[in-house]
């Protein structure tokens, strides 16, 4: 393996450890701050020495299968119960689930991400005031080439567990944004695909002592 190759590697896997020591939820963040653990120049935190989403990726799942193997499963199993409970309420929003409840890599810090749609923010606030729901909402800018885009985002608890809700126009729901780690359309589903999903993983999953 070449120097810079092995540089590559170790940033990843080190990224990867933030991301699941410190609960760093951002790739790019979690990659610059492994980044600057090896070096001091702030050329190895730019350029080809960074790892890709996707190779980050990979190690987190790999740290995960190491530390929570046993653990995972049934874990994984409870939050998509969960996350099909908001899927459910949320009905008139025609969400998806997307993200790591979705794609298998949780740890215990791992939220619940969902995608509603609507003519508005407001529309999907006074829907979670009237079933007296609690809430905590922000607006995100992210950067899209050269030009930024406003998400509104709103911020529930379950039992403990974050549910980050990304709220999108009504018209959007047939587009699928790009995923962060392979660079491809994302991966989403919807409650019929969820309950498929949990179906399957039912009939494998053995409670943990």
């Amino acid at each position: 393996m070449k120097r810079e190759d092995k540089i590559r590697l170790s940033i990843a896997r080190e990224a990867a450890r933030i991301m699941y020591e410190d609960g760093v939820k951002e790739y790019r963040d979690a990659k610059r701050k492994a980044a600057r653990c090896f070096s001091p120049e702030k050329t190895l935190t730019l350029g080809s020495h960074l790892p890709s989403n996707a190779e980050i990726h990979e190690e987190l799942s790999r740290l995960v299968r190491m530390h929570e193997g046993d653990v995972q499963p049934e874990r994984l199993l409870r939050l998509r119960l969960l996350a099909l409970s908001w899927l459910e309420l949320f009905a008139p929003f025609r969400p998806y689930l997307v993200g790591s409840v979705l794609t298998g890599t949780v740890t215990e810090r791992s939220d619940i991400d969902l995608h509603l749609f609507a003519d508005s923010a407001e529309e999907v606030e006074l829907f979670l005031e009237g079933q007296d729901i609690p809430y905590e909402a922000e607006t995100v800018s992210i950067r899209h080439g050269s030009e930024f885009r406003d998400y509104y985002h709103l911020y529930l608890d379950a039992d403990g567990v974050v549910v980050e809700c990304t709220v999108y126009y009504s018209s959007e729901r047939h587009h699928r944004p790009k995923s962060s780690i392979p660079g491809r359309p994302m991966e989403r589903a919807d409650a019929k695909r969820l309950r498929e999903l949990i179906a399957e993983e039912s009939n494998t999953v053995q409670p943990h002592p």
